[in-house]
């Protein structure tokens, strides 16, 4: 099997285009995989401009997951025909990714298609809502459905926030999205209130006023130490992202005097039973309604164009590549 394919490629100068490549061109790996659908994330926006270390080896195919059928497999798990899902484990940094017609991995790497989504459903929601999923079973070790209170959500319009604030709201609790983008988007997919980002008054008090039970950030910075020292007695934060900064400029107060947790989660390199754990929670919680709200499309050639805007944060929802 040696046809030639598309694949989008960014090669040792650091240049980006769309190249044809043979099968036989393709990293290791004992299962290869017709790709049907990749998603396009923050850090596929780092990595094909070059604002972060994201790419560790060159020449480097994006794309850090997708979605596909098995067309040839040594691997005792997987047949040709099994639909399946890859997300992290460093394909499009130091292993070929997505955003390619076939990609050929590690078996080890993929799970079956859940039976409740399509593989195009799988993508909308991708690795930013797999990471959410993470998030939020991780948040609800600490925090009960009967516990009173507000959840905070930042970065609640982009691909991990807006899956969690629905996931959170599905659980029925009371979610405030910290956004500067579309009020009516994040109230249809479960938000209780939303805050401007202009409106969120970032603090250097170790301690201020306690105003939530949890919170699930995605942004980092002062945004981030600010929710810290806003947070409940035995409340939780949960942080997976750095879209404003990867700084974290905080004090111990929170932690000694409240009882606060800071949980980070990395969906990269999770195990298969956490993987397994949270695409059946996406399964029970997610409202697959809001998946089309969520979505808009894109292909290969917009791919500089789509990192420019998610790095300026002109993107919300979900973005999906049909390979």
């Amino acid at each position: 099997m040696n046809k030639t394919f598309k694949a989008f490629i960014i090669n040792e100068n650091k240049q980006a285009k769309i190249s044809r490549i043979k099968i036989s061109d393709l990293m290791e790996g004992n299962v290869l995989v017709k790709v049907h659908y990749t998603s396009f994330n923050y850090k596929d926006g780092l990595a094909i401009l070059n604002k972060a270390p994201i790419i560790k080896r060159y020449p480097m195919i994006p794309g850090v997951d997708f979605s596909g059928e098995v067309v040839q497999s040594s691997h005792k798990k997987f047949k040709k025909g099994d639909k399946v899902i890859c997300n992290g484990w460093g394909i499009g940094e130091k292993h070929f990714g997505g955003f390619a017609e076939y990609a050929r991995v590690n078996g080890d790497w993929l799970i079956n298609l859940p039976k409740s989504f399509s593989l195009e459903e799988s993508m909308i929601i991708g690795a930013a809502g797999y990471t959410a999923s993470l998030c939020v079973l991780e948040l609800v070790k600490k925090v009960k459905r009967s516990f009173k209170g507000e959840i905070i959500v930042t970065g609640a319009s982009g691909g991990v926030g807006c899956i969690a604030v629905n996931l959170l709201s599905n659980l029925n609790y009371k979610v405030v999205a910290l956004s500067n983008k579309d009020n009516d988007f994040l109230k249809k997919i479960g938000a209780y209130k939303i805050i401007k980002r202009n409106d969120f008054i970032c603090k250097k008090n170790p301690l201020s006023k306690q105003k939530w039970i949890a919170a699930i950030d995605t942004v980092g910075g002062d945004i981030l130490s600010t929710i810290l020292s806003e947070t409940c007695y035995d409340g939780i934060v949960v942080s997976t992202g750095l879209a404003k900064s990867a700084e974290l400029n905080t004090t111990v107060y929170p932690f000694i005097l409240r009882n606060v947790t800071l949980a980070g989660i990395d969906c990269v390199y999770a195990s298969i039973s956490k993987r397994q754990k949270a695409w059946k929670f996406l399964e029970n919680y997610l409202d697959k309604t809001i998946l089309k709200k969520i979505k808009t499309k894109g292909d290969f050639t917009k791919l500089r164009i789509l990192s420019n805007q998610i790095l300026k944060g002109k993107i919300k929802g979900r973005t999906i590549i049909k390979i």
